[in-house]
């Protein structure tokens, strides 16, 4: 999938450097959104543009917005992230995207009349055919709509609400998740982040059409949890907040630089044969892992993700691990002291990894 910057495709040759070209775009299908998650709503649209792509001879494009629109007018009261930039590009591509255009949401980009932004489409983009949803508003004011664009004279499709009742996850997820309940009740990022946020994880990997999963880099934390004989991989979000808080069984890969999982990419430096317990998908191990703010540390209000291995003795730090979400336990709990703090651990470990004992 080839990713460009809105801004870099938009450019005029005057306010390029010396060493960057205009870039020409293939005649493409575009569908627009912020596709937090791809979830099977998402994955239906995508469905539609790789269709009517392929009948027509081309690409299947996308536009996304960095930040998402909520963030810019407001990051404090901004929904959670279910997928950050990263992690939402990889599963674009899986679903058969080929193009990928980010456009960074500012004051300039929200003023764009509707006019502007379908000369945008049309003649610097390329976009001949478009994919959206009913609902669709653009340009200042969101004065721009489908009709808008017809009368424009771009070719629109407008893909109907996907519900629980006009979908299910077999035919478009991963084929290992349980239908969907058939309620008819809108697919939607909002409702996937209220079951995550209660902790409901198999209702939301019905939403998503797979399981829920975050990736990210080791990085350096404080270490508290060496001092406690329970050593965590501390692993960055890129995300303001995550979408789901509490203690969670999960089970992590090592992915390389083109999100391949590595075999054996978490024990390859394991020494003292801690090579740590299997998790439930190939190459992976099984971990106990920590999201939210460690009220029981007094560190801040910044979002961890933090994971512990048991009967693993590593070094992990710079590797990109995927995080998949298994079985909630409970939410954070605040504890006073480390001593309690460090009993509370030793018991969600323990019922962990009993969890982890129990499936097949």
């Amino acid at each position: 999938m080839k990713t460009y910057f809105l801004e870099q495709l938009i450019a005029s040759p005057s306010t390029l450097s010396e060493t960057t070209s205009p870039v020409a775009l293939s005649p493409c299908v575009l569908t627009i959104g912020n596709f937090d998650g791809v979830h099977l709503g998402h994955q239906a649209m995508l469905a539609q543009v790789r269709d009517i792509a392929c009948a027509q001879n081309l690409e299947a494009a996308v536009m996304i917005f960095e930040p998402q629109p909520r963030e810019f007018f407001a990051p404090d009261k901004a929904p959670a992230r279910l997928t950050n930039l990263a992690e939402k590009q990889a599963l674009l591509a899986e679903y058969g995207v080929e193009t990928l255009i980010v456009a960074g949401f500012d004051s300039d980009f929200r003023s764009l009349s509707a006019q502007a932004f379908a000369d945008i489409l049309a003649k610097r983009l390329n976009v001949k055919a478009l994919v959206l949803g009913d609902d669709f508003r653009f340009g200042h004011d969101r004065t721009g709509d489908s009709q808008f664009l017809r009368h424009y004279g771009l070719d629109v499709t407008n893909l109907h609400t996907v519900t629980d009742g006009n979908t299910n996850s077999d035919s478009i997820g991963s084929g290992s998740i349980d239908t969907i309940d058939n309620d008819a009740t809108r697919i939607s990022s909002t409702r996937v982040r209220d079951l995550l946020l209660v902790g409901d994880i198999q209702a939301a990997n019905a939403l998503l059409g797979r399981h829920y999963a975050i990736t990210g880099t080791v990085v350096r934390g404080d270490q508290i949890g060496r001092t406690m004989n329970f050593p965590t991989a501390n692993i960055d979000l890129q995300r303001i907040k995550p979408a789901l808080h509490g203690i969670f069984a999960v089970d992590v890969v090592s992915l390389d630089e083109d999100g391949n999982v590595i075999a054996d990419g978490l024990t390859v430096n394991a020494v003292n044969e801690k090579v740590g317990i299997t998790g439930l998908r190939t190459h992976s191990l099984f971990g106990t892992a920590s999201v939210g703010i460690r009220p029981s540390v007094n560190k801040g209000s910044d979002w961890r993700l933090e994971v512990h291995f048991p009967e693993l003795q590593a070094d992990l730090y710079g590797l990109n691990l995927q995080v998949r979400f298994l079985h909630f336990l409970h939410g954070e709990r605040r504890y006073e002291g480390l001593e309690a703090l460090k009993a509370g651990i030793h018991q969600d470990v323990a019922d962990l990894l009993e969890w982890r004992k129990k499936q097949a």
